[in-house]
């Protein structure tokens, strides 16, 4: 398929989109794991990411959270976000993609995931679009229909966000907005 062809199907599949299920560490994270002497974990997000997520959502797409690891920084921020769809410690991701799915009533070919490792395939696959962020395992990169520009914890998420509010025609509102 040519580049205008497929950029085409993947606005389609944006502006038909409920759901926007992402992965924590590389997505709104930039991977990297930060331990103190006790054991305690942080995790740097990028307020752009957040502030992306909250606009999103108020335009009516629901937003998850599918994350390998339980961190407690990832229930604050998520709390902090009103995201309630959290689930954290899945290294298997597929029972908590069709618990969101069961729970939202949304189907798959509605939901759109973005991860960047190989962990986020099964739900890539299953999902009606599929985003890697700029710096996901190449075989990721590969299987998505869609990448970012910017990388993982450095606004991918807020890219991804305004992608699909302008794919909705929900953009120029949500601008507008701003410069009453």
């Amino acid at each position: 398929m040519k580049p205008a062809g497929k950029m085409k199907l993947i606005l389609e599949k944006a502006k038909r989109l409920k759901l926007l299920i992402l992965d924590v560490d590389g997505v709104l994270t930039d991977g990297k794991l930060f331990f103190d002497n006790e054991g305690i974990e942080y995790k740097s997000f990028h307020s752009r990411d957040g502030h992306g997520i909250k606009l999103l959502r108020q335009t009516g797409v629901e937003v998850a959270v599918i994350s390998g690891r339980k961190s407690n920084s990832v229930a604050l921020r998520m709390k902090n976000l009103g995201i309630e769809l959290v689930y954290q410690g899945h290294e298997d991701k597929i029972a908590a993609f069709s618990e969101i799915i069961e729970k939202t009533g949304i189907a798959p070919e509605y939901a759109a995931h973005v991860g960047d490792d190989l962990m986020d395939l099964p739900i890539m696959i299953r999902a009606g679009l599929a985003i890697a962020v700029s710096d996901a395992n190449f075989a990721v990169k590969q299987r998505a229909d869609w990448c970012t520009v910017l990388p993982g914890g450095h606004g991918a998420v807020r890219e991804v966000c305004d992608f699909i509010m302008q794919a909705q025609g929900n953009f120029d509102e949500i601008i507008n907005a701003y410069l009453k």
